[in-house]
This record gives structure tokens, C-alpha cells and sequence, in this order.
């Protein structure tokens, strides 16, 4: 099956420019825009673009306090084929994107092909804007104005899909995965909301902020700059507090009772180097993952971890296809 190798390199380059900003701030539009029939009002939200003409891509575009884009984060939801005519009630996967120039809400279905990996499965699949380098986090400071992506996609986001969509709006009900970034932002989200995502996955989805003196929280703190003008998600020094409750790590026992699954590769090919501070390689993602389950063996609480051997940082298409075929075995089915 086709394999995807986006490297961190290219993935996490150019955090100085500000094109890149402006391209993903103004992202522009999936196509021309039809009247919704979702309800925008509510939750924060006002839908200020969208297009629901595809029988399973589904495209809005908000406008909300909690992101100062003048075009507003945008948000992909894929349907089921049925969709229109089953009249059942759907499980819900959130799938979070990378980090980087390039990478916004449309990344999983223009790059992944998400349509076709997720074809004939009975499964919602909402894909947010999470910023070039947002890290799934309300940022410390911010000279930019506000971007705080964790209160977008957990305040705002969440409700609207369970007010506009026939989902299963429980526990139960709800996955989320991401890549990358993403990855990282999955593992906190499922920990820090702890009722909301019965299945988490993580493809080269660092786990441990504090491991190898802090890279993870160094990474995000100088690539989050490009997005804030100057301000960071953590601040300097940290916002303690903040990083222990963001950390995987940290907060191993909500993870109890949840599917996990972690995949990342083995290469030690630098991919980013942090001025002043160290190189990031996909062995050291998959070495946080690799100390993140053995705190989970230590607590009793299952996972799967699957090595990619030989690789640097990559989507495999196969394993996403067979990993949503775990989250919806794994999910309350459609009825």
C-alpha cells in the first residue's frame, strides 16, 4: 500500500518567515462557498465560509474570540457514504494535524487521501485547523492576539460537532489520533479532558515533554514564536504548572480504561535542530514513546507501540487504514 514520508525537515522548516504565516492564516477556501445547514451561532462559533456540497467532505470556516485569523480556523468533517439517508447516530474520530509550512486542516485529506483510507466505515472524522505551530495549546503569551487552539477545539469545536452532526456524544463515542504534532496533541487532550476520548493514537506523537532536558517543551516553545510574534506556548522560563499538565508523562492514570496506540520510527537522521538546545530525531520520539509505555506497564494499563524499523518520519497509509479500523471496532458502533 502507498507509503507517505513527510519529513520533519520539510514539515517543521521556516519558523522565521512570515509568507508561511499569512499563507496558513489565510488559508483560503476548500471551494466555492454553498449555504450550510449547520448552525453556526452557539458554542462561540459563526460560520463565516463553508461547503457542503460533497456527499462526504463536509468544510466550514469560523469566525471565533478564541483565533484572531481574519479568515478564521477552518475545520474538515468526512461523513459516512450514508450519511444523508442512514439516519443513525455515528462514533467520532478527531484527527489532529503536524506542525509546519503547509500543514492546516486540509493536510489528512490532501496528503493522506483520508476519504479513501476511511471509506466504508461507519465513522465521523473531524479534522481542525490546529496552526502552523500551535501545539494544541492556549499559549502563555501572544503578540499577535489570541490563539488558543485548545479552547477552540475543546470549548467550541466539540460541542458544535455533537449539535451539527448525528454523532454518539459520549465517552464512548469519541476517538482522537494526530501526526506529529498532532500526535502530542492527541495524548494531551485524551489525558487532560479525561471524559471525552475512549481511543487515542499517536503516529510520531512525542509523549514526554521532560525527557532529554526538556526538547519536547524547548521544541514547542521556539517553534510557536513563528505563530505568537515572540510569545510562547510555555513561556521562559516554563509555566510549570502548565507543562506538568500538559505531559503524558506526567499523567499516566487518566489514561486508564482508554485504547492507546503509538507508532514512530527509529531513524537518527536530524530532522530540527533547536538553537541553543538539542536535535530532534524520530528515535527520540519513538524513545519517548517507548518510556511513555513502560510507565504505562508500570500502572497496568495496556497499549500497543509499533516501531516503524529503519524509518524516519513518516504516515504510513496501511497503518492508518488498519488503526481506524481499530478505533471503530474499539468505539460504540453506529445505530
Amino acid at each position: 500500500m502507498t507509503e507517505l514520508h513527510p519529513s520533519r525537515r520539510g514539515v517543521l522548516k521556516a519558523f522565521g518567515g512570515t509568507a508561511a504565516a499569512l499563507a496558513l492564516g489565510g488559508a483560503g477556501v476548500v471551494a466555492a462557498a454553498s449555504s450550510a445547514s449547520a448552525v453556526g451561532d452557539g458554542f462561540g462559533l459563526q460560520i463565516i465560509d463553508s461547503n457542503e456540497s460533497d456527499p462526504r467532505l463536509k468544510y466550514y470556516r469560523f469566525k471565533t474570540a478564541e483565533i484572531g485569523w481574519p479568515t478564521g480556523p477552518g475545520v474538515n468533517v468526512v461523513v459516512p457514504a450514508d450519511y444523508a439517508t442512514s439516519g443513525k447516530r455515528y462514533p467520532v474520530l478527531y484527527l489532529l494535524h503536524g506542525g509546519g509550512e503547509g500543514n492546516d486542516f486540509r493536510w489528512w485529506d490532501t496528503f493522506a487521501d483520508i476519504r479513501t483510507l476511511s471509506a466504508g466505515r461507519d465513522l465521523i472524522i473531524v479534522m481542525p485547523d490546529g496552526g502552523y505551530a500551535g501545539w494544541y495549546c492556549n499559549p502563555v503569551s501572544s503578540f499577535i492576539g489570541p490563539r488558543n487552539w485548545e479552547s477552540f477545539h475543546m470549548n467550541q469545536l466539540v460541542p458544535w460537532i455533537d449539535a451539527n452532526f448525528r454523532t454518539h456524544a459520549e465517552f464512548a463515542g469519541r476517538a482522537v489520533a494526530g501526526f506529529s504534532m498532532g500526535g502530542f496533541g492527541a495524548l494531551k487532550y485524551t489525558a487532560k479532558y479525561y471524559g471525552h476520548f475512549s481511543s487515542v493514537s499517536a503516529y510520531s506523537g512525542p509523549a514526554d515533554m521532560r525527557g532529554y532536558n526538556g526538547l519536547l517543551t524547548h521544541w514547542a516553545n521556539f517553534s510557536s514564536m513563528h505563530d505568537l510574534a515572540g510569545g510562547m506556548v510555555y513561556g521562559a522560563p516554563w509555566a510549570e504548572a502548565r507543562v506538568s499538565a500538559d505531559n503524558p508523562m506526567e499523567n499516566i492514570e487518566r489514561y486508564r480504561g482508554k485504547r492507546i496506540f503509538l507508532s514512530a520510527g527509529d531513524s537518527t537522521q536530524v530532522t530540527v535542530t533547536l538553537p541553543f538546545f538539542n536535535e530532534i530525531t524520530e528515535a527520540k520520539v519513538l524513545q519517548s514513546q517507548k518510556d511513555f509505555g513502560a510507565k504505562l506497564d508500570q500502572a497496568g494499563i495496556p497499549y500497543e507501540l509499533k516501531p516503524m524499523i529503519g524509518e524516519g518520519h513518516a504516515i504510513h497509509t496501511w497503518i492508518v487504514a488498519a488503526d481506524i479500523e481499530a478505533i471503530v471496532a474499539h468505539l460504540r458502533p453506529a445505530e
